[in-house]
């Protein structure tokens, strides 16, 4: 099974996205453990994505976009997030530093520590001007 959704890295991104993956984990009955993971996941990735990712569109480029696609085998669930913006690799950033208060906590790095947390794979690639960021949980079969 796949399914997809296109957009654009606008206001209403982010929102449609997660009602699109809330849609999909209610179709399949994920674990509340699984959707919980993967929808935290998915909203901090694209918000990263819609803030950071795209200039502002010059002249006869590429408009800016977003792709989102969900696959399924057995216990393995993936949704992969594709955008056509600037190339950047969260997963090769180290995640911030732990710490033991709010007033040594820097800005920064703590939703790829999130991701790893809740994920069981963060995978990164860049391919034909595009980034793919794979979110991968394993559920129970």
């Amino acid at each position: 099974m796949s399914d997809t959704l296109e957009l654009s890295p606008d206001d209403d991104a982010i929102p449609r996205a997660l009602q699109w993956l809330e849609g999909i984990a209610e179709r399949e009955g994920w674990p509340p453990k699984t959707a919980f993971g993967l929808t935290l996941s998915l909203d901090e990735a694209l918000a990263n994505v819609v803030s950071y990712a795209f200039d502002p569109p010059p002249g006869g480029g590429a408009p800016p976009a977003i792709a989102l696609e969900y696959r399924r085998d057995g216990s393995r669930v993936e949704v992969e997030l594709r955008d056509n913006g600037r190339a950047y690799d969260p997963t090769g950033n180290p995640a911030a530093p732990l710490v033991t208060n709010m007033d040594d906590a820097e800005i920064g790095g703590h939703g790829v520590r999130l991701m790893r947390h809740y994920l069981h794979d963060l995978a990164y690639k860049r391919e034909a001007g595009w980034n793919c960021l794979t979110l991968v949980m394993e559920t129970a079969p």
